[in-house]
């Protein structure tokens, strides 16, 4: 049995917003006056807030989820300032005055950025210019030092973040990164990969050696989990004990016998011995193919050898990045080979952690390339990952008990926020609106399903969103809910870029196209609607109705005809869906049986049964939940088996996700302003090959690759909207990922606790309510 039989699980992923624009608009500064708060805090009454569940990664550095980003946000300042359409503020030190929904609003913030692109020499210079008067929470001054430090640990080689500016061709980076002044002129070659593969030296026999024995160590445990699980107890009941059951499933000489084996460790060693350093048949016991640890294998492999390139070459130490440059106490300078869209939202929009706290300042000598911190040792900057600190508007003080508690800073640079005290307090969604009706918490941000709006309008005596107990405000959200998958895990022949691994993949996706509608209808109400491509409604670049090739999602069959006519009511077009899903099978190589009506053998590689995971808290409350449940029963008429697991655990969910096991999983992406792709589909990024691991449909298409670096590459909106459709289209061919809905994000306020007049106003998709909290009072 392969290991991919194992149920898998996922987790919902979602992303942090990065607030930005196009870089070469220039807002006209207005005179409009800033208002700010009073200096010292007046109101000592605590504003609650209702939050989901913690991981206490609250580190401006190393925060993976939205809630600890949110939760670290609190004590931090960024670079970069945005309006309320996500337009930046170049000159946040003046102050700019923007017209939204007929008001005008004035902006302000930290920094002034300039942005300059020098086509002749092809460099583009992004210049910062902070205030001289920020003070970080402790009341040291904030300055240079702490921007370069953060530059610097955001670059290290072993920076494990969720940040990507290491991605952006900074000049000198990669020679920083690997030490080498010549690493951006080297390379590794496919010919030369090849040949080492072929003839692997020493070195490189140790590292698959040893990457062998680990899989099979690992798989020895996974095996020994699998005694009293009901769904293994035909294999546990054959095979008593473990170290059998493991020889079945890994042994790959036929003569071996582990019976007369008493000792478990040694058959352990018995079967290491016989795999050696064959990765390619692990594979195959595995995961059903030789190529499917190709990635694992030739990704370090092809990092050693770029090793002895530059070992071997003339290049020097580097002691740091070239482009970035501390200009003067208050001013940094950027320099990037080219031009990106997206740059701006990564270079400029870094919060602006303390050099002095973070890291070490004794070990800080700009002009002698010292740093704060030991390079490629950020063990400092990571002991401090569950106790921030910055220049934000509030303090942390402690997590405890699942809250997160905060005092207002005295020294935030707009002035103490009026409110003393805030609270984030896990909380449940179920549980969000009857706390914030109850008085037991002030804000929340429950799911906005209808059930979720019955429940808010009736503590409102006018039963209203808006009334004397509640005030609800619900804005489109950055980002969009899907159906994802893995490429990796899903496919033919263990080739997941094949035409049989596609049809396979769209036979699934067809059938859950159909089914979006129902449920999000039942689900949600007006509160989404079903979009069809991997993009928010939100962005400039998502397809509209009226453009030229919008289709909806998954709606024609395997020769590329219309599955539904505008006459069909919603039972025949379920019935149009299966039968263009069993074409699409059939197309894959599974074996149909006409009498029956169902398939019965699938084609190497794939199987009859897949698992697909939704985290809806193991009730099924989750807005694809019922999508799942009818896919389910559709597939079932055709003999193809689709397993739901709802797990209530969602660490389980991260950890799947983390080792490559996920087959289908329900999530949703939370979006930036920029829809750079970069981080999501482009191949480098696929889960154990080095990038952001954030490729979770391991989608890996040269195409695709090269549509992505064009489009960030250009400043031209009408360019890039067509680039990126063109991109979007290849992600639809692949079939990783069913476009479900994009919902309204629902913030509710207690009307009775919270002084309405104080919440920033127009509360916007790029523009939250945590905004211009210093101003927030409670009544």
């Amino acid at each position: 049995m392969k290991k991919l039989l194992v149920f898998v699980l996922v987790i919902v992923l979602m992303a942090s917003t990065v607030m930005g624009c196009q870089p070469n608009e220039q807002p006209t500064t207005a005179p409009t006056e800033t208002t700010t708060a009073p200096v010292e805090p007046v109101n000592n009454t605590p504003l609650v807030v209702g939050y989901a569940a913690f991981s206490q990664r609250f580190s401006p550095f190393f925060a993976t989820t939205a809630y600890d980003m949110d939760a670290q946000s609190l004590t931090q300042v960024s670079l970069l300032k945005t309006d309320r359409t996500g337009g930046i503020i170049y000159n946040a030190i003046e102050g700019e005055t923007h017209n939204y929904n007929g008001e005008d609003y004035f902006y302000d913030g930290i920094s002034n950025i300039k942005v300059d692109y020098d086509e002749a020499a092809d460099i583009t210079t992004y210049n910062i210019k902070i205030r001289d008067d920020v003070k970080f929470s402790d009341g040291e001054l904030l300055d240079a030092d702490d921007i370069i430090f953060s530059y610097y640990v955001l670059s290290d080689p072993t920076y494990t973040g969720s940040s990507t500016i290491y991605s952006y061709p900074i000049l000198g980076m990669t020679n920083y990164r690997l030490n080498n002044s010549m690493a951006e002129e080297l390379s590794v070659t496919a010919e030369e990969l090849a040949a080492e593969m072929e003839n692997p030296s020493e070195e490189t026999q140790t590292f698959i050696e040893g990457f062998v024995s680990d899989i099979l160590v690992s798989e020895l445990d996974w095996v020994k989990s699998l005694y009293g699980d009901a769904n293994w107890a035909s294999y546990t009941e054959q095979h008593p004990e473990a170290k059998d059951l493991y020889a079945m499933f890994y042994s790959i000489d036929e003569a071996y016998d582990s019976y007369t084996v008493e000792d478990e460790n040694q058959v352990l060693e018995d079967i290491l011995a016989q795999y050696g350093d064959d990765w390619k048949t692990l594979g195959v016991n595995y995961g059903g193919s030789e190529s499917y640890f190709a990635a694992d294998v030739e990704g370090p492999v092809s990092e050693m050898l770029l090793t002895e390139k530059l070992a071997s070459s003339e290049g020097v130490e580097v002691f740091n990045i070239e482009g970035i440059k501390k200009l003067s106490q208050t001013e940094v300078e950027v320099k990037v080979k080219g031009f990106e869209a997206p740059a701006v939202y990564s270079i400029c929009g870094i919060e602006v952690a303390p050099l002095h706290y973070y890291g070490d300042a004794t070990m800080y000598d700009y002009d002698n390339n010292k740093f704060g911190f030991e390079r490629g040792d950020l063990s400092i900057v990571e002991s401090k990952t569950t106790q921030p600190m910055g220049a934000g508007p509030y303090k942390f003080i402690k997590y405890e008990n699942k809250i997160v508690y905060y005092e207002a800073n005295e020294n935030y640079y707009k002035g103490a926020p009026i409110t003393q005290f805030l609270q984030l307090k896990e909380t449940t969604d179920a549980e969000m609106i009857a706390g914030v009706g109850a008085g037991e918490i002030d804000v929340a941000n429950p799911s906005g399903s209808v059930a979720k709006f019955a429940e808010l309008k009736a503590f409102n005596s006018n039963g209203e969103a808006v009334g004397d107990v509640i005030t609800a405000v619900s804005v489109d959200n950055l980002g969009y809910g899907y159906i994802g998958i893995n490429a990796k895990n899903v496919n033919v022949g263990g080739n997941p870029a094949s035409e049989e691994s596609k049809n396979l993949r769209k036979g699934f996706a067809t059938v859950f196209a159909v089914y979006r509608d129902v449920a999000n209808d039942s689900y949600y109400g007006d509160a989404a609607n079903v979009i069809n491509y991997p993009i928010s409604n939100t962005s400039w670049a998502a397809p509209q109705k009226a453009d030229p090739g919008y289709e909806v999602a998954f709606s024609t069959d395997v020769d590329g005809n219309p599955i539904y006519t505008s006459d069909m009511v919603a039972e025949a077009k379920y019935e149009a869906a299966l039968e263009a899903a069993k074409g699409f099978f059939m197309a894959a190589g599974y074996t149909f049986d006409e009498a029956s009506g169902k398939f019965t053998a699938a084609p190497a590689g794939a199987s009859l049964t897949y698992e697909v995971i939704v985290p809806g808290d193991g009730t099924g409350d989750h807005p694809a939940f019922a999508i799942l449940a009818d896919t389910r029963a559709s597939l079932e008429k055709i003999g193809i088996t689709l397993t739901i697991n709802d797990p209530s655990d969602t660490n389980v969910l991260w950890d799947s996700i983390d080792a490559n096991e996920h087959q289908m999983w329900t999530a949703a992406w939370g979006s930036t302003i920029d829809p750079d792709m970069y981080q999501v589909y482009h191949s480098s990024n696929g889960i154990g090959l080095g990038g952001t691991d954030s490729n979770n449909y391991n989608i890996a298409d040269s195409q695709l690759d090269e549509l992505i670096v064009e489009a960030r590459q250009s400043p031209d909106q009408a360019f890039r909207k067509a680039t990126y459709k063109q991109a979007l289209d290849i992600i639809m061919d692949w079939a990783v990922e069913v476009p479900n809905y994009q919902r309204q994000n629902l913030v509710i306020f207690s009307t009775q606790r919270v002084d309405m007049d104080t919440v920033t106003p127009d509360i916007t998709t790029y523009w939250g309510w945590m905004n211009d909290i210093e101003l927030l009072q409670m009544q």
